[in-house]
């Protein structure tokens, strides 16, 4: 695995994994969403992938909080309490990892893995989960910009990167294939635009006069605008 980023991790950064779950539907390759309940917990209402924090209990000797390891480990035992299906480790294929910009409502370090679902039912927890779905990427897409269900920026980047998969062995393989890749990220000064770290404009100390130069200048774009619906993915990497 890769580093998570160029810079090191905040001192008081903590950790967590997720778990992209693929299946070969009828019409293309299926992704399992769980909708959080709206009432309480973190992401309240969101649709997301399985997941949660890394907790002591995923440390194994000597591992650190932020290690590959102790993803697996994690991805693995959330997977199993939220959703009821166990998955083999080995099977997980690290694809991403996420740091949320300051403010954010919880701020973890995020490795996104995937894998194909494994045999099993899936039995929601009634206080993790309110409700799960297989989608397809594209059809998720369409209904968060439709404003029938709420994604978050890691879950949406992430969907729209599997849309054009025709399989869930051709999606893995291309995982498979590429460095894990990490997404640094802040706000614009509206929060309603996500920069990650290769964006011309990602520089904290950026102006917004000099961040329309580096646009109108056709500089480097990797950022999410999420003015309106729908959002817009500028993406020139």
């Amino acid at each position: 695995m890769t580093e998570r980023s160029e810079t090191k991790p905040e001192a008081s950064a903590a950790f967590a994994a997720t778990v992209v779950l693929l299946r070969d539907g009828e019409l293309g390759v299926e992704v399992l969403l769980a909708e959080r309940p709206r009432d309480r917990g973190s992401f309240a209402g969101a649709w997301v992938f399985p997941g949660g924090a890394v907790e002591a209990a995923d440390l194994g000797d000597g591992d650190d909080p932020e290690s590959e390891a102790a993803a697996r480990r994690a991805a693995v035992r959330e997977t199993e309490e939220e959703v009821g299906l166990v998955i083999d480790p080995a099977e997980l294929v690290p694809f991403s990892s996420w740091t949320p910009p300051a403010g954010s409502p919880k701020r973890l370090i995020t490795t996104f893995f995937a894998a194909r679902v494994p045999d099993g039912e899936v039995r929601p927890a009634p206080d993790e989960v309110a409700s799960v779905a297989w989608l397809r990427p594209a059809e998720a897409l369409d209904r968060h910009a439709a404003g029938i269900l709420t994604l978050w920026p890691p879950t949406w980047v992430t969907l729209h990167g599997l849309q054009d998969a025709a399989s869930v062995d051709e999606a893995l393989a291309a995982l498979r294939a590429r460095e894990v890749r990490p997404y640094v990220s802040r706000f614009d000064d509206t929060r309603t635009t996500v920069i990650w770290q290769e964006d011309a404009g990602f520089a904290a100390d950026a102006t917004d006069d000099e961040d329309a130069s580096a646009e109108a200048s056709g500089a480097r774009r990797h950022r999410l605008v999420m003015e309106r619906l729908p959002w817009v993915y500028l993406n020139d990497l």
